[in-house]
């Protein structure tokens, strides 16, 4: 496999290269030369396969000879153990559960598969590796439950100060061993600059061997490809055209499953579903993109004002708005439009969803009363994890999984910190 920045098509680089230094020295970002096309008789026959199985196929397809068969293998048995039910609320509207792996959030399937991917390709290094990470919500508890005690790698998470859910916090604060979390006083876009100027700065990547775990790395993005196939196999047959709804932040999920379409899934259109962070449906609307600062909203792990994985949309589109329009919509939602979808899919449907795949369903809802499809929302995460709104919004108690109950009476432990990168640099070379 090779890959080339989206800002120099003639670099050329190997997928070891690519997710070990996470950014190309341009500050694009990684794209495979190729996305070869699945055969079309797998795709057919897709429920003849386990999860594990697709996941396998697909990840060979994309990586080609990069990883050897056996060891891919045991990459995808040990990262994706877990499932991704699709659960029917009517006969046009299902949710792809993807919060039942250990921090309760789509991430776990992108932060597993990378911890155990650059575990491989890390062994015989003498160096240790540290992992920057900025994350919005979900992204931190999803990286450091994945790369937990993982040997000769160490990851530090930023993250927006009193902006993240309080259970969220803990999954990323408590933990201890080599995973040390950093409470800027700022927000997820200020996490993510500084995690980006520290990859283009010489003295730091002189003294330092870094990579990153957020969407921007290329071995977060592949496997949330992964349950688009899933997905499909569940859905089928299909009544109308396959439309996913994607509650969408720093674009990632919503490029993956760009990237499964070309792979030849036959989705004839995602929705991109943002809360008032609205730039991308924006774009979609007028063709004029305008990064800004984020808002802080109900659905916080998408309170991104300059999301970085719209680079590689527009490189998928060779930066054409119209061609990107015919497969993409966007629509943006207040957090009182929000409150109430909550309560209307508990009541209709006896379904309780969390903030951001109420988005998304408020966005599917919206699509539909226009045009007939099959509609997949994908819930992002257990609406336990955002339990004190839930249940505000809901006017009841919400069952909360063990393995968060367990996290409340654990003793956080963050450095607090202004978000300036000298103050950062120090601290990042000093320890």
């Amino acid at each position: 496999m090779q890959l080339y920045s989206t800002n120099n098509h003639n670099l050329r680089v190997s997928f070891r290269e690519a997710v070990m230094k996470g950014l190309p020295d341009d500050n694009g970002l990684f794209m495979p030369v190729e996305i070869p096309a699945l055969p079309g008789r797998f795709i057919r026959e897709l429920k003849k396969y386990s999860f594990q199985e697709i996941s396998f196929t697909v990840a060979k397809n994309l990586l080609q000879d990069a990883i050897p068969d056996p060891d891919l293998k045991n990459i995808i048995r040990n990262a994706i153990d877990f499932p991704a039910p699709l659960v029917r609320l009517d006969d046009d509207t299902y949710i792809l559960e993807l919060f039942h792996g250990p921090s309760l959030a789509f991430k776990d399937f992108g932060a597993r598969f990378m911890a155990q991917t650059m575990s491989w390709l890390n062994r015989g290094e003498d160096q240790e590796l540290t992992i920057l990470v900025a994350t919005s919500g979900d992204t931190g508890g999803a990286v450091a439950a994945g790369f937990h005690r993982t040997p000769g790698i160490r990851v530090v998470i930023l993250y927006p100060s009193g902006k993240v859910s309080p259970l969220q916090e803990k999954q990323l604060t408590t933990l201890g061993h080599n995973i040390t979390a950093l409470e800027m006083e700022g927000t997820f876009d200020d996490c993510q600059a500084l995690v980006k100027a520290a990859f283009l700065d010489a003295n730091v990547t002189d003294k330092l061997r870094l990579s990153s775990a957020n969407s921007i790395n290329i071995a977060r993005l592949i496997p949330q490809s992964f349950y688009y196939f899933e997905a499909y196999k569940q859905v089928t047959p299909l009544p109308s055209p396959l439309v996913f709804s994607v509650p969408s932040g720093n674009f990632g999920n919503l490029t993956a499953g760009l990237f499964a379409r070309k792979m030849g899934l036959p989705v004839h259109q995602f929705v991109a579903a943002t809360n008032a962070n609205d730039v991308i449906p924006e774009y979609l609307e007028t063709g004029k993109y305008h990064p800004r600062p984020s808002v802080r909203t109900l659905s916080n792990a998408m309170d991104v004002g300059a999301p970085s994985n719209f680079t590689r949309m527009l490189d998928l589109y060779c930066s054409t708005w119209n061609m990107m329009r015919e497969d993409v919509v966007g629509f943006s939602f207040s957090d009182e439009e929000t409150r109430e979808a909550m309560q209307e899919a508990d009541k209709r449907h006896n379904y309780v969803l969390d903030p951001h795949g109420t988005v998304g369903y408020l966005a599917l809802r919206k699509y539909q009363k226009q045009n007939v499809c099959t509609g997949v929302v994908l819930e992002t995460a257990h609406p336990a994890k955002f339990a004190e709104d839930v249940e505000i919004i809901l006017g009841r108690k919400i069952v909360i999984p063990e393995r968060l109950a367990t996290l409340a009476n654990k003793e956080k432990t963050a450095v607090r910190m202004k978000p300036d990168y000298a103050s950062f640099k120090e601290w990042l070379l000093r320890h």
